[in-house]
């Protein structure tokens, strides 16, 4: 079956230019502030799209410098249930860098129309490639011949997969870098045959629901769910919408990026990719990434530095670019006791390894025959991974080595390996052969392999994967080879390698007839271990090669810079009481001498009060929080919070909360279950969690014993911020806790924020939405490129403006307010509901008093004037006069 779309007509020209025909209302443009180069525009565009139902999709286009020289683009596609609201970041910073970016709401999300596909090739593929047809009528875009523009892919998830089905379908594209996608969703969703129930459900969920969907894709969901198993029809489905469907074409130079904590998209969605890449001859590197779609450190900045480099090389012909190792992989070693920060290290490797490189056999003991149950309904389910739990996941647990899967007696066969003798890396995925025989017809088992401790002590399931597996025709006894999951996992010396068969596991949809399976093994564990994969030794300081000369005195010297390099500096007595205090604070930028993104920023915060953070992109609003937070340090200056300085894993911060990027919650548990089990997870003692006090502030009511898949979003972030709240720490951070929410939802979290600091706490919240800013906040700190701007009550920011609405009689010309602005002592005049804003430039000239004779004189049909400012204009106000 051939999926490719009709060839454009030999006039691609006048093709294009028909779709951009259609567009649906003309653009807006927007100037922004970019911290690598000059202001980066910004248009949004709806387009309508021909073919598919005629879905209307919102776009964003991004360019910055001379627009007479001609530049590559970039399309971002954005992640399942987000928006190109989410990628404004990384276009700004390409932009930045000299490419033409457009960003798009795939169709159903954001303020596109349309049913979502799944990535059809009939519909979200078609966008893509008209996206490419206007982008090749772009006078900014470089064009490799009329039509073709240099064009390069990225993005993450379901933007990862649509990179490389337009690389498939459309040859014009000439770079990708995929992030934590799927080579085949048949296979993601439905992994040897058996259903992911608790990921499909969340992404229906995510989606809006079944009806958002195209309704075959919804009758297909209905029908795998309620038969617990998928069928020829479904799996096809899937297959058609994944870039498996187009691989043979896929010859485009990839990037691609894989989540070792990810049960989603798993690494070897990943290899199958590289593998289908390098078979049709094109550039292939794969880089594994600490996080995923079960959380951890998606390790943003590195990532986006090297797809720039890729882009570079690729795109822009830059021969120099470096762009990175063939196979490149993080490397966690648990928690720097000094400072709390965690420790990683990139290895790497000139070749990509595969997934089965280097193998070395592991006997297992306790190869006779064991007898497996699988209960009634699948249940009780043991548990591996909590799918869509985010930061809350048990993967960030296990990468700590914090043993936290659960197997029940009887569920499960179990074979072990004697202690090793030498330290184990395993890096790809280990396999078994396995003999299975059950009561019934079939048998679903989930394999996995533990590290387990000596003496048979803590037991880990690194990054928390499993394999499920479904063996027809077990009844009379079957041979299988199980492949475990790929894993990057360092095993130390004495301990042991245990492999389980389970028969139920929570994320997955298990038999529910009751049945009996005899298990053993046929075979020794076959374990990959990648001997081309190399850690990054650190750099030998220069006084080791001393050592021998200058033992004693290097040993002494060492000690004492070891002490003050470790100690914290002495607690401020009279800051005790003090929430925040910000002195000098200052960071650059990586790799810069001179470049801040806080310079000497000073400030402080009280009891009781709300502050809010203000600026706009690009002001260190971020870069603070994280410093506040401990997450990174301050290159000068300092930070307390009660007198405490705050460095990396500060005792003091067991008195802060945060809310920074969304909790990540389990649908099927209710809001009261989920806060008890991320508390559980951080090892405090149940009474210290307070919880009913948060409970009450946050007002959640008789839905937390709901599930929590029935919440609205509101009552989701509401949820979020009382896990912020949990053990009502004394100062609460929250950056855009209203994000997605509608008016009603917006008022009952500014209620909660003021219950929350009413009782003799701090809030500090970073929001873009000035007006509930003004209405919910004490206090405010503005910010801009990375300086204090103003900080004080919000009633004395407000009040102190210079700023006049002049009602009108009648509207007037274009070319009279032009007039107006260019009076004597007016900085700008701009229209306004019911006549003009007029502001004041302060100097003598700038009064109303002197204002009013003139407009008079321009014959201007005044009806009133009075002062006029809210926050918006003041911030506004405050932005201009610190940047001009």
């Amino acid at each position: 079956m051939d999926l490719r779309l009709p060839k454009l007509p030999k006039r691609r020209l006048l093709a294009a230019v028909a779709a951009v025909a259609l567009l649906a209302g003309g653009g807006t443009w927007t100037a922004v502030a970019s911290d690598d180069g000059p202001a980066v525009h910004r248009e949004d565009r709806v387009m309508r799209m021909t073919g598919a139902g005629g879905a209307k999709i919102d776009t964003s286009y991004f360019t910055a410098g001379d627009p007479s020289v001609k530049r590559p683009a970039v399309l971002i596609g954005h992640g399942f249930g987000a928006s190109k609201d989410q990628l404004r970041g990384q276009a700004e910073d390409l932009a930045a860098k000299g490419y033409a970016v457009l960003t798009w709401s795939a169709r159903g999300f954001g303020k596109s129309t349309g049913k979502i596909g799944l990535n059809d090739p009939e519909g979200e593929v078609a966008d893509a490639r008209r996206l490419i047809d206007w982008l090749a009528l772009q006078p900014e875009v470089r064009l490799d011949k009329k039509g073709d523009p240099r064009v390069g892919m990225t993005g993450a998830s379901y933007g990862g997969a649509i990179s490389l089905l337009t690389a498939g379908y459309d040859d014009r594209v000439d770079a990708i870098a995929p992030q934590i996608t799927y080579w085949n969703l048949s296979d993601a969703l439905f992994p040897n045959g058996v259903f992911k129930k608790l990921w499909a459900g969340l992404f229906i969920n995510t989606g809006g629901g079944c009806e958002r969907f195209e309704k075959q894709l919804c009758a297909m969901y209905n029908r795998v769910a309620e038969a617990g198993k998928p069928d020829d029809a479904a799996r096809k489905l899937l297959a058609e919408r994944s870039p498996i469907a187009v691989g043979d074409r896929i010859k485009t130079p990839a990037l691609l990026f894989q989540g070792q904590s990810d049960s989603l998209f798993p690494l070897g969605q990943a290899d199958a990719i590289a593998r289908a890449v390098r078979g049709n001859h094109a550039p292939v590197s794969v880089d594994w990434i600490s996080g995923g779609h079960d959380g951890g450190d998606r390790e943003t900045g590195r990532v986006e530095s090297r797809i720039g480099s890729w882009f570079d090389r690729y795109l822009k012909d830059d021969k120099g670019a470096d762009t990175g190792p063939a196979f490149r992989v993080t490397r966690t070693g648990g928690i720097d006791s000094t400072d709390g920060a965690a420790q990683k290290r990139g290895a790497s490797g000139d070749t990509y390894p595969g997934l089965e490189s280097g193998e070395r056999k592991i006997a297992l003991s306790g190869r006779e025959p064991q007898r497996v149950e699988n209960p009634a309904g699948s249940s009780p389910p043991a548990i591996s991974a909590l799918p869509g739990a985010g930061g809350g996941g048990l993967n960030q647990l296990s990468s700590l080595g914090v043993g936290v899967s659960l197997d029940f007696p009887r569920q499960h066969a179990a074979f072990q390996s004697e202690p090793l003798k030498d330290d184990l890396r395993i890096t790809g995925s280990p396999k078994v052969r396995v003999n299975v025989k059950s009561s019934g017809e079939d048998a679903v088992l989930f394999g996995k392999v533990y590290d387990v401790g000596p003496g048979g002590g803590q037991k880990v399931l690194p990054s928390q994967l499993v394999s499920p597996i479904r063996v027809p025709g077990a009844k009379g006894g079957k041979d299988v080879t199980v492949t475990l999951p790929a894993i990057d996992h360092d095993v130390q010396k004495g301990h042991r390698l245990r492999l389980v068969l389970a028969s139920t596991d929570l994320g997955y949809a298990s038999p529910v007839q009751p049945a009996t399976y005899t298990v053993s093994v046929r075979g020794d564990l076959s374990v990959p271990t990648a001997p081309g994969v190399k850690t990054a030794a650190a750099p030998l300081p220069a006084w080791v090669w001393w050592l021998p000369a200058a033992g004693a005195v290097i040993a002494v010297l060492l000690l004492v810079t070891a002490r003050r390099r470790t100690s914290a500096p002495a607690p401020d007595p009279e800051l005790a009481e003090v929430p925040l205090r910000i002195t000098d604070l200052s960071k650059r930028y990586a790799k810069s001498t001179d470049r801040y993104a806080v310079r000497d920023l000073s400030f402080g915060v009280e009891k009781g009060q709300v502050l809010g953070l203000l600026g706009p992109n690009g002001a260190g609003k971020t870069t603070t929080l994280r410093m506040l937070m401990g997450l990174i340090r301050p290159d000068a200056g300092e930070i307390r919070v009660f007198g405490q300085a705050i460095r990396p894993g500060a005792p003091v911060l067991s008195r802060v909360g945060a809310f920074v990027e969304g909790a990540g919650f389990l649908p099927h548990l209710s809001g009261r279950e989920n806060l008890e089990l991320y508390w559980k997870a951080t090892g405090r003692p149940a009474e210290d969690a307070r919880m009913d006090e948060a409970l009450e502030i946050a007002g959640l009511g008789d839905a937390l014993a709901r599930a929590v898949r029935t919440y609205s979003q509101g009552m989701r972030q509401r949820l979020a911020i009382a896990q912020a709240m949990l053990g009502m720490p004394d100062l609460l951070i929250l950056d855009e806790p209203t994000n997605g929410l509608d008016p009603p939802q917006i008022r009952e979290m500014r209620e909660v924020m003021i219950r929350y600091a009413r009782g003799g706490r701090t809030v500090i919240v970073s929001s873009h939405l000035l007006a509930e800013v003004e209405q919910s906040c004490t206090h405010l700190v503005v910010m801009d490129r990375g300086r204090l701007i103003q900080t004080g009550p919000v009633a004395e920011i407000v009040g102190s403006g210079d700023t006049l609405l002049v009602g009108l009689a009648a509207d007037v010309s274009d070319p009279m307010v032009d007039k107006v602005a260019a009076l004597p002592g007016v900085a700008s005049a701009v229209r306004a509901d019911g006549g003009l804003l007029v502001r004041l430039d302060g100097t003598e000239a700038g009064s109303a008093a002197r204002l009013l004779p003139e407009l008079v004189r321009l014959e201007l049909p005044v009806e009133s004037m009075g002062p006029h400012r809210r926050l918006e204009d003041a911030f506004l106000t405050l932005i201009d006069g610190g940047t001009a």
